[in-house]
């Protein structure tokens, strides 16, 4: 099956029009040879296969705007977690806070330096390494305090705050690789095809044939398709996830004394 993430967002406009259109000029061409044949039924199948489809756009755009709303929160989510267990970590003793917070600072560069470009799977997959990394070494050095004192306060809300900020990348990870399922896009634009070739056959049993409107509604379809497709890209589409939190973030933690 073909997958469509596997190509440019321009490229699979561009086809995708090419095949709508395409489509409506067959339907047409057809519907020119049935003048006068019958064909009374071709505006109820028509309007029934354009409510279709105008159903499935609705349905899939929401999936997209859900799944891009679930990474923003991710991402707010995330930097709230590592912003508090910063602000913990200054109340842990010397020198174990300096060695948080040099830490967290790494931490947070590496998200942002992974949002800043088109990362590739290797680049991302080490990136996911060195924070699991810097998680361990922050829990290590956590588990060294505790160890030394068990009711040392500061201790405990600092490991409560980095369990969450731990929780937050498996849960920013996991929005980040749910998308809207390959084979609802291609079956969108299948019932965009079959839609405007009945469009396309209903122009072509007219007296009067005019290509323009349907032109018009055929590049709009598509361009509604490809932004649910921007939508589901987070990372390679025109449309990004602001990383705004976690900036500030980074500028807050750069601020701290050690």
């Amino acid at each position: 099956m073909m997958n469509l993430e596997a190509y440019q967002l321009p490229t699979i406009f561009v086809v995708g029009l090419v095949a709508i259109l395409g489509a409506c000029e067959i339907g047409r061409l057809f519907g020119i040879r049935a003048t006068g044949r019958g064909g009374d039924d071709v505006s109820t199948l028509e309007g029934a296969v354009l409510g279709l489809l105008a159903l499935m756009i609705g349905f899939t755009f929401a999936m997209a705007l859900t799944r891009f709303e679930a990474r923003r929160d991710a991402v707010l989510n995330e930097a709230n977690a590592i912003g508090t267990t910063a602000l913990r970590a200054r109340l842990l003793p010397a020198p174990h806070s300096a060695e948080a917070l040099k830490s967290l600072r790494e931490y947070v560069k590496i998200r942002l330096d992974i949002t800043q470009r088109v990362v590739t799977a290797t680049e991302l997959k080490a990136a996911i390494g060195r924070s699991n990394e810097i998680q361990e070494a922050l829990w290590q050095n956590a588990k060294g305090l505790a160890a030394k004192d068990t009711g040392f306060v500061p201790t405990g809300v600092f490991i409560q705050s980095l369990n969450e900020m731990i929780d937050n990348q498996g849960k920013r990870l996991h929005a980040l690789k749910t998308r809207v399922p390959n084979i609802v896009l291609l079956a969108l634009y299948g019932v965009a095809i079959v839609a405007f070739s009945f469009a396309g056959y209903a122009n072509g049993l007219e007296a009067r044939r005019l290509r323009l409107p349907i032109y018009v509604m055929g590049t709009l379809v598509s361009a509604v398709i490809l932004l649910i497709q921007d939508l589901d890209r987070p990372a390679a589409g025109f449309i990004n996830v602001s990383q705004q939190p976690m900036i500030d973030t980074a500028a807050s933690i750069a601020t701290y004394t050690d």
